[in-house]
């Protein structure tokens, strides 16, 4: 799921200048994003979501130094694992997906003798296993279905369907009434994916035999071909009764929902994402959320998924880090800890469901239904792992199918699902287009895509901030905060380093004098007291002349408006993680020390 982006509101370019050498000392204090800076504290990698915990950690055992690293980029999981195979995971190791089970027992610590893990489910230690022993618990889970206007149902006198007939009868109704069924946002192409795979769930996929089958299929000893006929058959009559009809403005799921169900256009939105709300802000209505329905109603199913794993890094079992240990200790006793896992289960996150076994929901809760189903083996994970390099482009052939597109059809969806598979892995080996002969600090991450910034804008200079962690604040998400390390590049490992940024490059006319000043006052958005360093590059390793104006790129969100009226921004639209790759495509291997010629 994606995060909502940073707003970056306005800052006076003057004050900028003005801040040069308070900004120059302030910085000489700041911890770097990645853990570069010393501490004797715990490190920590976290996001947004921790933050009723940390304070609540502060408040039970203020004598432990904790040490938060943010990392904002554009695919976390990649990146928690890249570090992990270099050998730089932060001390609280946490990732949203188990992707490397032998790697996680060779650099994480056995965490089965503890005593906070006595209160979770047989089934979840079993699922953690690796060889009988535990090194990644899962902190809590989101729980999906589809979500509906409760009140609307209610007023209306209508009732939760539990099989296809009384859904199909009750989509009547709605239509009658002059609404929308089903909304289904398709701006992002895992939904239509997660909806189909939601409707197989109801048949035959959660079973051995479909779980035969996707081994196969990933591992490309099966095909789409003869098992998703009936899956496409049953998607197409959604289709006929209203519950997949799709956003002709093709927004974001939060947006649809808000606008169909919060004005009553729509009863039901079938795409799985995570909502913060339990009501509706236009109407007050109250959303409800109901299980994916079978034909028969024998199988109605839920989906949960961990939001993230935490272990810890086994180097604190080393002489010298007893300390750190012990505090570590104490501080997963706290995470699942009732108190510890109440700090997760806010307004904001009404999705959200404990993973201890005391775990309880009020029975008016939108998650009650899903946390029963959860306990009695009718909730099963979302498909991901394994499908990540062909998702998007499997959600697309479904995105036109239900969007009525380039005369896509079910058959065509499965036609595409085998050869989008084939395609994959018969060019496997040759995904890796460049490789790194070094591992980089985050500066110099910071100035590799200030390189490839410079030659694509054809800029004289470029300035990229780090995007460090200041706390109580959103992470500057036009920053870098994932670093390179010495392997193999293939497009995950690009977009992991890459800023999360909005698809905008701009050129801004400085002379040398005022792009030095302008770097040692960083960027400090508004709410904000520290600000975030730039790393300035040059072409060629030129160093700027005070008098000489130059033309210095800079990425979307990484500059004020005023700044853009001040320095004469030339606006061009660009990806960064094509821009990157592009870069490190034509230079083939890539070093800290490589130039920018």
């Amino acid at each position: 799921m994606r995060r909502e982006r940073l707003n970056v509101m306005k800052k006076g370019s003057v004050r900028l200048l003005a801040l040069a050498l308070a900004a120059a000392l302030l910085l000489s204090g700041c911890a770097a994003s990645g853990g570069e800076a010393g501490s004797k504290g715990l490190t920590w990698v976290t996001w947004r979501g921790y933050e009723k915990f940390i304070a609540l950690l502060e408040e039970t055992y203020p004598d432990i130094g904790l040490e938060q690293i943010s990392y904002t980029g554009n695919s976390a999981t990649s990146y928690n694992w890249a570090q992990m195979r270099a050998g730089d995971i932060s001390d609280i190791f946490t990732t949203s997906q188990i992707l490397d089970r032998d790697l996680a027992a060779e650099q994480l610590l056995d965490l089965s003798g503890y005593d906070f893990i006595n209160d979770f489910p047989t089934s979840t230690l079993d699922q953690v296993a690796i060889d009988g022993k535990v090194y990644l618990l899962p902190i809590n889970y989101a729980m999906y279905g589809i979500f509906y206007n409760k009140t609307l149902l209610e007023e209306n006198h209508w009732e939760v369907p539990e099989n296809f007939q009384e859904l199909e009868a009750l989509c009547g109704k709605i239509r009658e009434a002059g609404m929308v069924p089903g909304v289904l946002g398709t701006h992002l192409t895992g939904n239509t994916f997660s909806a189909m795979f939601n409707l197989a769930k109801t048949s035959w996929l959660t079973t051995p035999e479909g779980a035969k089958w996707e081994q196969g299929f990933l591992a490309g000893d099966a095909t789409a071909a003869g098992m998703w006929e009936d899956t496409v058959d049953y998607a197409g009559q959604y289709m006929d009764i209203g519950m997949f009809a799709t956003d002709p403005e093709d927004r974001n799921n939060p947006d649809v929902l808000l606008d169909y169900l919060g004005n009553r256009k729509s009863v039901f939105c079938t795409a799985v994402f995570t909502v913060n709300i339990t009501e509706l802000p236009e109407t007050g209505d109250k959303l409800g959320m109901m299980p994916y329905i079978s034909k028969d109603g024998s199988k109605n199913v839920y989906m949960y998924n961990p939001t993230s794993y935490i272990g810890i890094s086994k180097r604190l079992a080393e002489p010298g880090n007893e300390k750190k240990l012990e505090d570590a200790i104490k501080l997963l006793s706290l995470l699942f800890s009732p108190e510890g896992q109440a700090s997760f289960i806010t307004e904001e996150t009404p999705c959200v469901l404990g993973a201890l076994s005391s775990a309880q929901v009020p029975e008016d809760s939108m998650i009650y239904d899903a946390q029963q189903a959860l306990r009695e083996g009718r909730a099963f994970p979302m498909t991901y792992a394994g499908w990540e390099n062909v998702l998007a482009d499997i959600g697309l052939a479904y995105k036109e199918w239900f969007r009525g597109e380039n005369n896509t059809d079910g058959k065509d969806c499965i036609a595409r699902m085998d050869e989008l598979q084939r395609d994959y892995l018969d060019s496997a080996g040759q995904v890796y287009f460049s490789e790194s002969t070094a591992d980089f600090t985050l500066e110099e991450t910071a100035a590799l895509i200030g390189k490839a910034l410079g030659s694509k804008t054809g800029a004289d200079a470029s300035m990229v901030l780090m995007g460090e962690y200041h706390r109580d604040v959103p992470v500057m998400r036009a920053g870098v905060t994932g670093k390179l390390y010495a392997g193999r590049i293939n497009t995950d490992v690009a977009a992991s380093i890459s800023p999360d940024f909005d698809g905008e490059y701009a050129l801004l006319s400085m002379t040398g004098k005022e792009a030095k000043a302008f770097k040692e006052a960083g960027f400090t958005p508004e709410g904000e007291s520290q600000p975030y360093p730039y790393v300035l590059v040059t072409k060629g390793g030129a160093e700027l002349q005070d008098e000489e104006t130059y033309q210095i790129a800079f990425l979307k969100g990484s500059y004020t408006e005023e700044a853009a009226g001040a320095y004469s921004a030339q606006v061009l639209e660009g990806s960064a993680g094509g821009m990157l790759r592009e870069y490190l495509e034509e230079q083939k291997t890539v070093s800290p020390d490589s130039p920018w010629e």
